[in-house]
């Protein structure tokens, strides 16, 4: 249904980002209060192989070959640039978002930003507190310079993608679409020390910060005060990403684009802080790892509140549609709701996770073979997961139990809403293609992986 007002496109996805950290960041609560903010969106994966391949393929993973990455069908960057519209992705060295996993497919400027091969690339919290040792000097030089508000770190290429967006911004001269893709709230969390001061107004400082790192590096019990430096860290980092966000709508507005340009920001993923027992994404697919901000502000809509459940497959649906150009993705746009108020369909959303002998397994499965299936399917009350390989099931009430810890899969079983999920799980079971096998990876994207704590 595209519309004449819309001349371009940016989408930020943020790594790890959870639904609750609108609280910390002003710039995207904005955006979400003049544009649609869906309260209910959910990730189809509980990691970026699994989540991805909706957010720029055409279909879920392991639905039309069994492997990682878009499926052979063409991506929303192909699908856009066959139109004419002028398109680039950044990604902030993300080591499944590379070419070698084809998310460079249809990009005309793509950049992934994996060749570092120090020592310091490959260990980014001991590169980031040797950034924060150096960082008075820097302050005091760019004071100097004129620059009061550069960061103490980078060690996410934050900086890195922000720049390349910025000069495709300035240059641009027809129909466009921008990816950036940003890393900050993903592990280790490495904010500058302004947004740590911010979020926790001066309480937790670099020393907390270090003991908090020390303390998870070696393994140790993670509770109480370590915890809560942890998700202050985390926060900060959500707000460095908030201040990012800030400056590309400035660009935006700088550059005379704003008005004619949807602007969509969307979490690929969460991230846990112990709510069912441990620490980032291992595979799981409860509410924080699996429910993610979304938010589209676009040049004709209002402000919405969305409450219906949607998944994030309806990303590349809704840019298509929103830049006019017919698009054949396996997700509904959104782009009657976001232009017109229109209700989406409450059709449940899907998410899946591997899991292997045990949560924390490593290296963490990556095809059918190396674990157990677990899908999930979600309604705006329950949530239903089905682990593939040994029969389980669990079912959580999210209006009585938020937290989904208290599975009543016995009582609730026969619930008729609880039927369309298991028939969601089912006919997305139907889908999935079993022919797998491992790949060789090549040096940089393993050592980028194996950077992010993926081996």
């Amino acid at each position: 249904m595209g519309t004449d007002d819309c001349r371009g496109v940016v989408l930020v996805t943020v790594d790890s980002l959870r639904a609750d950290v609108l609280d910390v960041m002003p710039n995207l609560r904005s955006l979400g209060d003049s544009g649609s903010r869906f309260e209910r969106a959910f990730a189809t994966g509980n990691w970026t192989p699994f989540s991805f391949p909706s957010l720029l393929g055409a279909d879920p993973v392991f639905t039309t070959d069994g492997a990682l990455g878009p499926s052979d069908r063409p991506t929303l960057a192909e699908t856009l640039a066959d139109a004419g519209i002028q398109t680039a992705g950044f990604n902030a060295a993300n080591g499944f978002l590379t070419p070698h996993w084809g998310y460079d497919r249809g990009f005309d400027r793509f950049e992934a930003f994996t060749d570092g091969s120090g020592w310091l690339d490959a260990h980014p919290t001991v590169h980031g507190w040797l950034q924060f040792a150096g960082w008075p000097l820097r302050r005091a030089r760019d004071r100097l310079a004129g620059d009061a508000d550069a960061h103490a770190v980078d060690t996410s290429r934050l900086l890195a993608v922000e720049d390349r967006a910025t000069d495709f911004l300035e240059t641009v001269d027809g129909r466009f679409f921008l990816w950036i893709h940003l890393m900050d709230t993903h592990t280790p969390y490495v904010p500058a020390p302004r947004y740590l001061r911010a979020v926790t107004d001066g309480a937790i400082g670099p020393v907390g910060m270090l003991r908090a790192h020390v303390r998870t590096g070696l393994g140790r019990t993670v509770s109480g005060p370590t915890l809560d430096r942890l998700r202050a860290l985390y926060d900060a980092a959500a707000l460095q990403v908030d201040d990012a966000l800030g400056r590309l709508l400035g660009t935006l507005e700088a550059t005379g684009l704003r008005e004619e340009t949807a602007v969509v920001v969307a979490g690929d993923h969460g991230e846990e802080f112990a709510e069912h027992g441990h620490l980032a994404h291992y595979p799981k697919l409860y509410d924080e790892l699996v429910r993610v901000p979304l938010v589209i502000d676009h040049p004709d809509g209002d402000a919405h509140e969305v409450a219906t459940p949607v998944g994030l497959d309806a990303v590349p649906a809704t840019i298509a549609d929103a830049l006019g150009v017919p698009a054949d993705f396996d997700g509904r746009s959104a782009l009657p709701t976001v232009v017109d108020g229109e209700r989406p369909p409450a059709d449940p959303v899907v998410s899946v996770a591997l899991r292997g002998e045990t949560v924390t397994q490593q290296p963490i499965p990556r095809t059918l073979d190396d674990g157990d299936l677990l899908v999930s399917a979600r309604s705006a009350r329950w949530t239903y997961v089905r682990n593939t390989a040994d029969g389980s099931h669990e079912l959580y009430d999210r209006r009585a139990d938020p937290g989904e810890q208290t599975n009543i899969w016995t009582e609730a079983r026969g619930e008729p809403a609880v039927g369309r999920l298991r028939e969601a799980v089912d006919a997305h079971l139907d889908r999935i293609v079993t022919d797998t096998e491992s790949e060789e990876l090549p040096d940089e994207v393993a050592q980028r992986l194996e950077t992010l704590g993926y081996r």
